[in-house]
């Protein structure tokens, strides 16, 4: 029988079956695969079933948000591009020899106490802690933006930015002008933008920052062609070095939302910044490197730059992400929290924390440890406050203090231990951080930070209201449905 014929025999067979049969069988030919890829790949039992019933509930619907939500691409294309990832940077000194060349400014009886809080990053950190920084802690825009534009006029050879929300008001207007006059003096500029962070304002900043001769690079942005859909797995992380010298980092965004002096509104949050000096800066002028390589394809070659000892602070960058390093600040959470014997504050605007950081905090209350949380009253995020309150019972009824900060937003994130040991970063308490994005925190160690960060909580305590067991317990029938149907999407909020 001639070929055409029996194509167009096959035709009208297929045209006689009715759709739904078509799509029962595309299903049936679509649904093993995302069922055995999630039983291979997905670490938490939890989201593995989560899918496999996902995806045999919900004909051709259920695999096909598999494929687009539930594959981590991100730690796939990490591997292609392994051999970008692995370089030297020249900065005058292998990051990995940096403990052995900079000598630490702790004492042998603090030191030996300030390792039971550092041994699990010594174990998941490719970085050392390292002395002789110098941190300044900044309190919201008014305090954090003229010192970064100020950073950024002084540089002479290079400025890495990276940024979760760089927005289009006066705040980012003002930080494309100073990053364009940079490059008009021949500073090499970079800038990495969130392909979803990006997309919060408008007009886009990327246009202005290229048009001035500014190197921008997205990490993972929505295309339609070929089809990539991060929604989560975005890059979280805020990073500003300018020449090797000076950085930085902690969890401000780049807009007018940060200013709280000018009067709060809806959109208005508060936070802390932190700008920092020493040779810790290499470090995190390595994660910006490494994030480069990644979003942009191309390595960086910059300059030699030596770093000098500069302040008593000691200080390690800890990254994580969907990839190689995921979990790690989550492990070194829990340790610290472990091994904390007087107090733990934790300060941070969204709390969702997993199953196992609840445990562990329930064991530090339990060995009579004062751990205290301090969470917005209203965030940004209306749902996520609901699912955070069908939750803390759990904490409460061990006598763990919660506390509720009135207005403005809250975004500052701060993590203190006995007075002695800090983290501060991008990261919150939430799966989306721990699990989904790309984050940055950083250890540090510093008598009199420490004490100004334990004067600004204290500040902050002052004018926040106690949450108490009664309160949560008390909430009417309609809110604690409400609350517990949000707490059931706690993995994706």
């Amino acid at each position: 029988m001639h070929l055409g014929s029996l194509l167009t025999d096959l035709q009208q067979a297929l045209a006689l079956l009715p759709w739904h049969w078509m799509a029962a069988a595309l299903h049936l030919l679509l649904a093993p695969f995302s069922v055995l890829h999630a039983l291979l790949y997905k670490r938490d039992p939890r989201a593995a079933l989560g899918w496999v019933s996902v995806s045999l509930l919900f004909p051709l619907v259920g695999p096909l948000l598999y494929f687009i939500f539930g594959i981590n691409r991100v730690q796939t294309q990490a591997q292609k591009l392994q051999p970008a990832r692995h370089f030297k940077l020249r900065v005058g000194y292998e990051s990995g020899n940096l403990g052995h060349q900079v000598q630490s400014h702790l004492n042998d009886e603090l030191a030996d106490e300030l390792q039971k809080f550092t041994r699990i990053t010594d174990q998941v950190s490719a970085k050392p802690m390292i002395g002789g920084n110098h941190v300044q802690m900044l309190q919201n825009g008014e305090e954090a933006y003229p010192a970064m534009l100020a950073a950024v006029d002084a540089a002479q050879h290079y400025i890495m930015l990276a940024t979760y929300l760089f927005e289009a008001d006066e705040v980012g207007r003002a930080f494309v002008d100073a990053l364009a006059a940079a490059r008009r003096r021949g500073v090499d500029v970079y800038v990495i933008l969130d392909g979803i962070g990006e997309l919060y304002s408008w007009p886009r900043v990327r246009w202005r920052l290229r048009r001035a001769g500014v190197k921008v690079a997205r990490f993972l942005p929505a295309k339609l062609l070929p089809p990539s859909v991060f929604v989560n797995l975005r890059n979280h992380r805020k990073i500003l070095v300018v020449d090797g010298l000076q950085a930085f980092t902690g969890g401000m965004n780049i807009g007018a939302r940060h200013l709280v002096e000018r009067g709060a509104d809806a959109n208005t949050a508060a936070d802390v910044h932190f700008c920092i000096s020493g040779p810790v800066v290499s470090q995190l002028q390595a994660v910006f490197a490494d994030d480069w390589s990644f979003a942009s394809r191309h390595r960086l070659s910059l300059p030699a730059v030596t770093p000098l000892a500069t302040g008593s602070s000691d200080c390690r960058c800890i990254s994580d992400g969907p990839n190689a390093d995921l979990d790690k600040i989550g492990l070194v959470l829990m340790g610290a929290i472990s091994a904390a014997r007087r107090t733990v504050v934790i300060v941070t605007p969204y709390f969702l924390p997993s199953r196992e950081m609840i445990a562990t905090l329930q064991a530090a209350a339990l060995r009579g440890v004062h751990v205290s949380i301090i969470l917005p009253e209203r965030s940004n995020l209306r749902y996520v406050d609901w699912a955070t309150r069908n939750m803390l019972w759990q904490l409460l009824q061990y006598r763990i203090h919660v506390y509720y900060q009135p207005p403005p937003f809250a975004h500052t994130k701060l993590f203190l231990v006995d007075g002695v040991y800090a983290q501060i970063g991008s990261a919150n308490w939430d799966a989306r951080s721990l699990r989904l994005n790309f984050e940055l925190n950083m250890e540090i160690v510093s008598s009199a930070l420490l004490k100004r960060m334990q004067g600004y909580v204290s500040t902050i305590l002052e004018r926040s209201r106690v949450v108490t067991l009664d309160e949560i317990m008390g909430r009417r029938l309609p809110a604690r449905i409400r609350d517990a149907l949000f707490w059931l999407f706690t993995p994706y909020l």
